[in-house]
């Protein structure tokens, strides 16, 4: 059943990557799913999306991962909570500057740590099964004894976590408009790296299980670093520590580059903070948006826990990942004469089981984290006297104009 959750979760993520590489190759600007949800429901939908992606669900994210990439770098240095907090907002900054100094140098930093990261996850995979230590024998019993309807409540839960591990396969169409040839690497870089990123999900956790099976797994804080001792002893540990540690570093590095260019789309429409808008005369990069989105980031890591902080991200993402599906709807209907580079595979079946399965996502985490998702409510919501200030501001101006 564990198994099972991250196969899913993995479909799942797969079936709306499938929907936004339609939407992404159809309108290949800065911004993605802002700018997905303004044309297909209304300027109000895309900058709710936005707002939320700048005070929870990319800054949330960039906050959880550097709390992530701290604790496990406290393997080596160990931390008190706050020093783990001090580390988190270091490694935050330290990346928004790299990221100002160009959209080349803040790739190759991506580049380079997505390969470490991809081949530690593959010798861990490997190595699990080829050397001593693990067992066929965690692998039972297959299925669990209790009734399947009594762990439907705890699959849903764990739904979340494993979600929000896949997240970041929509990435890409935030910096669209920096792609070459659009029109055909956006579809082909989503597909492909969410099918990668399913398969080393489920290695690696068949992997774990077999190393240290399901009652260690749930003990365990550091897992990879727990089922390498078993392998190789604190060698071996550290090292998959270390490999732990530059690959949360890594993926702190994509979001940042991506997410920044959401907020300065919104502010070139004039719906978000002026200076947003601005990009460096030399660097070309939007410097005040990637300094915003990291202060904003490191005031997260002060304010909630991991496991808090996750939870608001996946339930607000999720929200609008169902909405972002529904566009492709839409706007197949209100622009059929459009060039569409690419179609979605399987629709319109693989978009309604996305959706569905979203909704029931959203639903059971209000009833299981009932607290944690008012609060994801009031986020989304907090964005609408926002919207109305700003497109105010829009209206005074065109009138005097």
């Amino acid at each position: 059943v564990v198994v099972l959750v991250w196969v899913v979760g993995g479909i799942i993520s797969l079936f709306g990557a499938l929907a936004i590489a339609e939407l992404g190759a159809l309108m290949p600007r800065a911004g993605g799913q802002y700018v997905f949800l303004r044309e297909a429901f209304s300027p109000l939908w895309g900058f709710l999306y936005g707002w939320t992606a700048f005070v929870v669900i990319i800054s949330g994210s960039i906050s959880a991962i550097a709390v992530a990439f701290a604790t496990y770098l406290g393997y080596f240095f160990p931390m008190d909570s706050l020093a783990i907090k001090t580390v988190a907002i270091a490694s935050i900054l330290f990346l928004t500057v790299i990221n100002c100094f160009g959209v080349k140098l803040g790739a190759m930093v991506q580049n380079g740590f997505t390969f470490v990261k991809i081949a530690a996850l593959g010798a861990l995979i490997l190595l699990s099964f080829l050397l001593s230590g693990g067992s066929a024998a965690n692998f039972s019993p297959l299925l669990p004894s209790v009734p399947a309807s009594s762990l439907l409540g705890s699959i849903l839960v764990a739904m979340i976590a494993v979600l929000w591990a896949y997240d970041g396969w929509i990435e890409i169409t935030f910096v669209a408009g920096e792609v070459i040839q659009p029109e055909k690497n956006i579809h082909r870089s989503l597909l492909l790296s969410t099918a990668i990123v399913v398969a080393l999900y489920v290695a690696i956790n068949l992997g774990y299980i077999y190393v240290l099976g399901l009652e260690k797994i749930s003990q365990s804080q550091l897992v990879a670093s727990d089922a390498a001792t078993v392998l190789m002893g604190p060698t071996g540990a550290a090292f998959v520590v270390a490999a732990v540690v530059i690959s949360t570093f890594g993926a702190n590095n994509g979001f940042i580059i991506t997410g920044a260019r959401i907020y300065y789309a919104m502010a070139k429409q004039r719906l978000f903070f002026r200076p947003f808008a601005s990009v460096h005369a030399y660097y070309s990069t939007p410097i005040p948006s990637l300094l915003g989105q990291g202060i904003w980031a490191s005031v997260l890591v002060l304010t909630g826990t991991y496991e808090q902080l996750f939870t608001y991200v996946v339930f607000a993402s999720w929200v609008f990942y169902a909405m972002a599906c529904g566009a492709v709807f839409i706007l197949r209907k209100r622009w059929p004469e459009r060039d569409r580079p690419y179609r979605t595979w399987g629709f319109p079946y693989t978009s309604i089981i996305f959706i569905l399965f979203a909704s029931v996502l959203v639903v059971s985490s209000i009833w299981q984290n009932p607290k944690d998702s008012l609060i994801g409510i009031g986020m989304i919501v907090s964005g609408i006297p926002m919207y109305l200030f700003w497109s105010g501001k829009i209206r005074n101006a065109d009138r005097v104009s």
